[in-house]
């Protein structure tokens, strides 16, 4: 199945935030953050967060939030 627009969206921010630090949270529009951090948590590695964390492309709190969307953290 063929991703949708919004799909896309998200995808794409995460990939910006997370792993470039192109963009911040602060700067793409509100209603995609829960998506994006559930995509970055279910998506990415665990170093790769991280890895956003420790260079400042994520707060402490888009850290926690996002893992709570990690494999395993239920």
């Amino acid at each position: 199945m063929a991703e949708t627009a919004r799909e896309r969206m998200v995808r794409g921010y995460a990939n910006a935030i997370y792993l470039d630090g192109t963009r911040r949270f602060e700067t793409i529009v509100a209603s995609y953050d829960t998506d994006v951090k559930i995509y970055a948590g279910t998506k990415f590695t665990l170093p790769q967060i991280d890895a956003a964390l420790a260079t400042e492309r994520i707060t402490e709190g888009e850290y926690l939030e996002t893992l709570r969307y990690t494999p395993g953290s239920a």
